[in-house]
């Protein structure tokens, strides 16, 4: 991106992005460089460098999750699945994440699983509401309310990625699916 005085925050957070995609580190001196904004303005809109790459991460998701439930087949409890199993593929399998969970452990588990951070908040909220269309289309019932239901489906989706290795969940795609299916409650007959 060529240096810009006029650069906005989603100039930044796009650039930050596209270095997470591409599974380099996000540094703010770099996302000043890639954009032209004063680092100062960047911490201003920020607060921190966590705080910049968990709305980088929000960004980069955010194709992933509208895609999921386009290409799910299926419709009710049983496309919700189809949808989680496409994300969750799409999240085990994705360079970036990985690499960022490798080089900066400690600081990715709390950006991405912190409930006071912008990326569980933004996760649990699309989840919702793809729970929330297809119970307003007449074609889910949910045991739950959707937005406990969402918060469930992703505090599990992150123990089974990349949490809880003591527990050897850690990527275990197969064992999510069958815990996602019966808190969906999935007909496995």
């Amino acid at each position: 991106m060529s240096r810009t005085a006029a650069a906005t925050r989603e100039d930044v957070v796009r650039a930050a992005a596209r270095r997470f995609v591409a599974g380099e580190r996000i540094d703010v001196q770099a996302v000043v460089g890639d954009t032209g904004v004063a680092r100062a303005t960047v911490h201003r809109w920020f607060g921190t460098r966590e705080g910049l790459i968990g709305e980088a991460i929000v960004h980069a998701s955010e194709p992933v999750l509208d895609r999921a439930r386009r290409v799910a087949e299926g419709r009710g409890a049983a496309g919700l699945l189809a949808a989680f199993d496409g994300i969750v593929a799409t999240m085990a399998a994705d360079e970036g994440l990985r690499r960022f969970l490798e080089h900066e452990r400690e600081a990715a588990l709390r950006i991405l699983t912190s409930s006071a951070g912008v990326v569980q908040p933004a996760w649990v909220a699309r989840t919702e509401a793809l729970i929330v269309a297809e119970a307003g289309a007449g074609r889910y019932s949910p045991a739950l309310d959707p937005a406990t239901l969402a918060y469930a489906v992703v505090r599990l989706t992150e123990a089974f990625l990349y949490h809880d290795a003591a527990a050897g969940l850690r990527g275990d795609t197969e064992r999510l699916h069958a815990v996602l299916a019966a808190v969906l409650g999935v007909d496995r007959s």
